[in-house]
């Protein structure tokens, strides 16, 4: 009886230790995917504000340019 009662101690001592492995595991990997997700909408928001920024950047020359030749054809032919 004392031998089955320490059998099952070690048995369920054993159970413990391989349920805590599982759990540690799949914390890390919960934040392990966590952080590559954050990643990737991080370096999705930066091409969209990099897009935006070429954008207004581009329309910005094309203004300045237009206006400037405006300007220019006024004072010439004015």
């Amino acid at each position: 009886m004392e031998r089955s009662l320490d059998q099952f101690e070690e048995a369920f001592e054993r159970a413990q230790r391989v349920e805590e492995r599982r759990r540690h595991e799949l914390r890390r990997r919960a934040a392990n995917r966590s952080r590559a997700r954050e990643i990737v909408k991080t370096e999705k928001r930066g091409r969209v504000r990099f897009s935006v920024l070429a954008v207004c950047l581009t329309v910005t020359v094309i203004v300045v340019v237009a206006v400037m030749f405006e300007t220019l054809a006024w004072l010439v032919g004015g």
